[in-house]
């Protein structure tokens, strides 16, 4: 816990924030935010240099907003437009938008034109944020301290993250509105004008409102529609508006335009092309245009044809006094229009007739006319309903389709009096005699008493329950396979005559036709949406590299898929008796798992039936046995599904997948076809990832083991070699060599043979790890030794500091082993006449940092691989792959096996650095 103090100061950081960002959401300018963000940051965080950049997309730049220099120098080149090269530090910062940090800006190579500012400013250590939303960024943050290589807390990055993050949203609002501003939208206006020509009744009207609308949004000096005469062969105004001035109806031909002085243009408007005459430029030919100009008065116009199949009505124009450079969006808003136009206008002739056939026609129409006229079928059957209940006084009025897969009929639509009971939303299927009655029958089935009637047995008690006593049903496809059913519903018993029969029939076909569509809607809806995400199973679960992470999310997929409560995935290894259960999901509390308890292979009635069983195994809760219970221990369990995750005949499974759901769960085809396709699916994939880590794990240890073999074996060659060297200038001594020198070399020799033991006997096929000590001095001399002659020949100056007298503790001939492979790396990499240093640094009482430096070129690539490990795919090319990387990637694992670390790193002024932390030992020799 905090002191008091700390909680205190954290609270006030807090406070501060708060009021802050407040500020920020109410603030409507970019300067009054920036202004805002600044005080804050001048405030609460004590960097010398703060700026604060706004990004411009289009110059690919950064404009200076605010800020604060030490000692509030003057630095003219903030304030100015800082372009952005490519590779430079701030670049980087606005395309990868994550923050950057730099030890000193004054010798960062990046820098650009910051090396200048933080040269003058004295500024060392920086660090520069992005102010970025949805991915885009907004402009940069940079706070620089006269203090080399500058870090923030963890809680002040936080707080710079929230700051950061409700400035660059309220830019983006700021931006997006003046976006708004900008840029007419000439959806709306449009969308206003489809509202207002629905109301209008008669076309004068809608063509006024078109007018209207149009002179609104383009606001020049005059709109006009002209009405073509086919027999005068002219163009006559029919509609005008002034600029600032009234509407005008033309009662008379006015501003006549022969079509023979204008043909051009009256084949251009035929041929549905948008006619554009402005400042600039001509959609007509020269002598053309002035002719028509001359007409209509006018210097600019824009013109679009009124065409309703491929009949030229007239044309929609917009004319200025003034010449005009027209843009695409007021041509698509006028050719829009005067499509509009176009639907309207043939209603002109048929009003007086639609007005007589809704005087004369019957209810049928009505209804039809209700069924066609809408795209939401609740909102018809609705209309419908209404109209039928009304004219034939009924309550009730039911739609049923049949659910072939429930096997029953659901009540897709009922409409009774309020306060009425409802009926339940799906009745049980009709009887072999009710079910071929309707079939067979080519009108409605009237029931007048359903009390006294035998016909539909299997409806009559919620019918009667629902105080419907007399009914009058009928098929959606009368004489044919039996679809859907409507239902009329009566509180008393009364007889149905020969035209409610007939009105029913012709309503109940209409519906049919919605029915049948809604029904292959829902099922094509049913079987993509069943594909889709069976894809996105498939293709989640090829891109996973993780065992478990497979499972989880194979788990998660299914009980989406499946739409259960309950997924559970039981594993083994191969030749276990136990299992366990490795992955789960569950979205109801009453569907639980003991997922503590061991789950017998061999001895769990379950796992066996689900394993003899070849494909899925269903099972009712009341067939499953006690042991299986303990586990499988949630009281909502009604059902089960089981099914083995087998591969082949050949393999052994080592998986079951488990669903669970209610008792009364029916389970479609397609749902379980799916479901195996996602089982074999994911047995599959999880058989393939477990033999890749088996044989990448594998592989791993030998090369290990073959690396640590070889450098014994070479060591053994080092040393024989020398031995033999000494006896071998024995025998050309011409005095007899003492007898004790001889002893001498054998006993080396033995020594020698005796270090092969363990490597012969216990180190066959995998690593063993034994503890020795040695001191740290004896430790680097005989590396040092090694690498000698590499030394020499590369002319190399080499030199140990800061060594101290401590006993290093572990496996020391691996050590020793893996300290030459690093030294001599360093060397082969170090140039000519180079430099070589090994510090000594104990980290802490059980721990000592060796690192070596050295002047020699590293490859980028393998310093990042050699800290993220082998990629992913394992068929990329990987630096890791073959020495010098293989080796070092070895030395790396092989030191994390005896709970070491080595690594590599580049250091700023361009030096390599080998890292290695090894143990003291607390025991002496």
């Amino acid at each position: 816990m905090g002191s008091p103090r700390d909680t205190s100061i954290s609270e006030k950081h807090l406070v501060a924030l708060g009021r802050t960002l407040q500020t920020i959401r109410e603030e409507e300018t970019t300067t009054g935010l920036v202004a805002v963000a600044l005080s804050y940051l001048k405030s609460n965080f004590h960097y010398p240099f703060q700026w604060l950049g706004l990004y411009d997309r289009f110059q690919h730049a950064l404009i200076g907003a605010a800020g604060i220099t030490p000692n509030d120098s003057p630095v003219p080149l903030l304030n100015k437009a800082l372009e952005l090269q490519p590779g430079d530090i701030m670049e980087q910062v606005v395309i990868q938008q994550r923050p950057v940090g730099a030890p000193d800006l004054r010798e960062e190579p990046r820098a650009g034109q910051w090396r200048e500012i933080a040269q003058k400013l004295n500024i060392q250590g920086t660090i520069i944020f992005p102010i970025r939303y949805r991915n885009q960024c907004m402009g940069v943050a940079v706070f620089g301290s006269q203090v080399w290589g500058v870090t923030p807390q963890s809680e002040e990055k936080a707080r710079l993250s929230m700051l950061l993050g409700e400035l660059a949203a309220a830019l983006y609002r700021i931006e997006e509105e003046q976006h708004r501003q900008q840029v007419k939208n000439p959806s709306e206006p449009l969308f206003n004008l489809l509202n207002r020509l629905r109301q209008l009744p008669h076309l004068q009207q809608r063509i006024e409102a078109v007018v209207e609308e149009t002179q609104g949004f383009i606001e020049l000096d005059r709109t006009s529609i002209y009405w073509f005469d086919p027999h005068r062969r002219c163009f006559q105004r029919r509609v005008s508006r002034q600029k600032g001035g009234r509407l005008t109806v033309e009662a008379a031909p006015v501003a006549d335009i022969p079509v023979e002085d204008v043909r051009s243009f009256y084949q251009s408007l035929v041929a549905d092309q948008v006619v554009a005459v402005g400042e600039a430029k001509s959609s007509l030919k020269a002598d053309m245009t002035v002719k028509l100009m001359q007409i209509i008065q006018a210097r600019s116009l824009l013109a679009a044809p009124i065409l309703y199949q491929d009949q030229l009505l007239g044309f929609l124009s917009v004319e200025g006094n003034e010449g005009k450079i027209w843009t695409d969006l007021e041509k698509n808003y006028v050719r829009s229009a005067g499509q509009l136009i176009a639907l309207t206008a043939p209603l002109e002739t048929m009003e007086d007739t639609i007005q007589q056939i809704k005087l004369d026609q019957a209810l049928s129409s009505e209804i039809s006319r209700a069924i066609f006229n809408s795209d939401d079928w609740n909102a018809t059957l609705k209309g419908c309903a209404e109209h039928v209940c009304q004219h034939l006084k009924v309550e009730r009025f039911l739609v049923l389709l049949y659910d072939e897969d429930q096997e029953n009929f659901e009540l897709c639509y009922q409409h009774h009096p309020a306060g009425r009971k409802a009926l339940p939303p799906s009745l049980d299927r009709l009887n072999q005699v009710d079910w071929q009655m309707l079939e067979r029958s080519t009108e409605a089935v009237g029931i007048e008493n359903l009390a006294d009637d035998l016909k539909l047995m299997a409806w009559r008690e919620p019918l009667l329950s629902a105080n419907l006593q007399s009914l009058l049903v009928c098929s959606t496809a009368p004489a044919k396979p039996l679809e859907g059913v409507v239902v009329l519903g009566h509180e008393s018993t009364r007889t149905w005559n020969r035209p409610e029969r007939d009105v029913l029939r012709v309503v109940s076909q209409q519906i049919g036709l919605i029915l049948h569509q809604w029904q292959l809607q829902r099922q094509t809806d049913h079987q993509q949406k069943m594909s889709d995400t069976l894809q996105w199973g498939l293709h989640a679960m090829q891109k996973i590299s993780d065992p478990t992470q497979l499972e989880m999310s194979a788990v998660q997929n299914l009980a989406n898929v499946m739409q259960v409560p309950l997924v559970a995935l039981v594993t083994w290894e191969p030749g276990q008796k136990t299992a366990r259960i490795s992955a789960s999901s569950i979205s109801n509390n009453k569907f639980t798992l003991n997922t503590d308890r061991a789950i017998g292979v061999y001895t769990d009635p379950l796992m066996q039936w689900v394993l003899q069983t070849d494909g899925l195994l269903p099972m009712n809760r009341d067939e499953l046995a006690t042991e299986t219970l303990t586990w499988l221990n949630g009281s909502g369990i009604g059902q089960v599904i089981g099914m083995a995750l087998r591969t082949t005949d050949e393999y052994e499974p080592t998986g079951v997948l488990i669903l669970g759901d209610r008792a009364e769960r029916y389970w479609p085809e397609r749902y379980l076809n799916t479901f195996s396709i996602l089982v074999n699916q994911l047995a599959w994939v999880r058989r393939y990832m477990q033999l890749v880590q088996r044989l990448s794990i594998r592989r791993s240890e030998l090369e290990r083991l073959n690396w640590y073999k070889q450098r014994r074996l070479k060591e053994i060659y080092r040393m024989l070699g020398n031995n033999v060297k000494r006896l071998n200038d024995m025998l050309q001594q011409k005095d007899a060599p003492s007898g004790m020198r001889y002893q001498q070399t054998v006993r080396q020799l033995g020594e020698i043979l005796s270090t092969l033991v363990p490597i012969l006997k216990q180190e066959q096929w995998a690593l063993q790890i034994e503890q020795t000590t040695i001191p740290l001095a004896s430790l680097l001399r005989r590396a040092l030794e090694r690498v000698d002659p590499l030394i020499k020949q590369r002319q190399i100056w080499s030199q140990v500091h800061n060594e101290e007298a401590l006993i290093i503790g572990g496996d020391i001939p691996k050590l020793e082993f893996v300290l030459y492979e690093v030294l001599a790396f360093a060397c082969r990499r170090s140039p000519n006449n180079g430099r070589l240093d090994v510090w000594c640094r104990p980290l802490d009482a059980n721990w000592l940092e060796l690192s070596i430096t050295d002047h020699g070129v590293l490859e980028p690539r393998l310093v990042e691989e050699l800290y993220l490990g082998q990629p992913l795919d394992l068929l990329a090319p990987s630096t890791l792959d073959r020495p010098p990387g293989l080796h070092l990637a070895i030395c790396q694992s092989l030191m994390k096996l005896m709970g070491c670390e080595f690594n590599l790193y580049i250091l700023e002024d361009g030096r390599a650095l080998s890292r290695l932390t090894i143990p003291i030992s607390d025991n002496e020799l």
